[in-house]
């Protein structure tokens, strides 16, 4: 697995860039356009990594100083189907499935925490569907109000900012998940109040036995178990790239499905749904920010030493190659 840069290199740079990534055993397709580059003035620079090792490099890149003076452009190819490919993954230590590009990862945060429309609005239809999902005690709904919020992607930011001490993104995040479950739930309660004023919903709606959807109110010691497990499960899948493993983390907690109760407790008045409600919100919260920081920190701390003792311990190394026929995924 292959990770491809594209760098434009100002004059003053071309040498030490050009010195760092021809001698790297885990670059590959080095291509340099001299002067071709109209702004910064300079080289165009385009060459594979191993995924492993891209973190690595990119921190040289940022310290000769071309994050401030160039342009550093990350991407991924979807294959790799030449020997040189294999050839480098065996050079690079560890696995490329567990390997941390710490660069996108931060970058990925930066984005998460940015307060965008679509997060709202996203935050309050699944807001809606969690408090469609109470009134019709369907658990179905409740998976899907989960699914379509997005509100672990700023948790994820928080514990990015927490891990790497980054205090503007930590206080961002925090106060986009904030205000965004604030507009949602507030909105959500207007509606309530609405749809009880015309006698579509009651109180009873909102109190009677709910043998789908009751768990969703009634925090216990599992609800932060499933939080802490949900949080290091996401936070471990984004800064990997095992994107599919998402949606497991988005349907194991009950942010979103605690918002849309809190809603409608708020909307009849129920006090011991509030207060539930507000409990499950901050327990899941908690949980996958407790999780999310640990395992950011032990990635960052020990993951790079642990793949290196795993690669010797296994005895892997060029001579034995890992896949036939050179056909590896990007």
């Amino acid at each position: 697995m292959l990770v491809h840069l594209r760098l434009t290199v100002p004059t003053n740079l071309a040498q030490p860039v050009t010195d760092l990534l021809e001698h790297h055993e885990c670059v590959t397709n080095l291509v340099i356009l001299r002067g071709v580059c109209l702004d910064p003035k300079g080289d165009l620079v385009e060459c594979d990594v191993a995924r492993e090792t891209a973190s690595d490099i990119l921190d040289s890149l940022t310290k000769l100083g071309l994050g401030e003076q160039g342009g550093i452009v990350l991407s991924r190819p979807t294959s790799t189907p030449f020997k040189r490919a294999v050839e480098l993954e065996e050079a690079a230590p560890g696995e490329p499935d567990d390997a941390v590009i710490w660069d996108a990862v931060l970058n990925d945060a930066e984005d998460a925490s940015q307060p965008t429309l679509s997060f709202y609005l996203f935050l309050l239809m699944a807001t809606i569907l969690a408090a469609i999902a109470v009134i019709t005690d369907s658990a179905v709904l409740v998976v899907g109000a989960m699914v379509v919020g997005p509100d672990f992607a700023a948790v994820a930011a928080i514990c990015t900012g927490i891990v790497f001490a980054r205090w503007h993104l930590v206080w961002r995040s925090a106060r986009l998940l904030l205000l965004s479950f604030a507009f949602a739930i507030l909105v959500v309660a207007l509606l309530g109040l609405i749809a009880r004023g015309t006698g579509l919903i009651t109180p009873a709606d909102v109190t009677a036995p709910r043998p789908q959807t009751g768990f969703i109110w009634h925090p216990d010691v599992w609800s932060f178990l499933v939080a802490l497990v949900a949080g290091s499960a996401g936070v471990l899948a984004m800064s990997t790239d095992k994107t599919s493993a998402m949606v497991g983390v988005f349907i194991s907690v009950t942010t979103v499905p605690a918002a849309g109760n809190l809603a409608l407790g708020l909307a009849t008045w129920e006090r011991s749904e509030i207060t539930g409600s507000v409990q499950q919100l901050g327990v899941n919260l908690a949980g996958m920010l407790l999780a999310g920081v640990i395992t950011l920190a032990l990635q960052r701390v020990g993951w790079h030493h642990v793949m290196r003792y795993s690669a010797r311990l296994l005895g892997r190394g060029p001579s034995r190659p890992r896949h036939p026929h050179y056909m590896r995924r990007g």
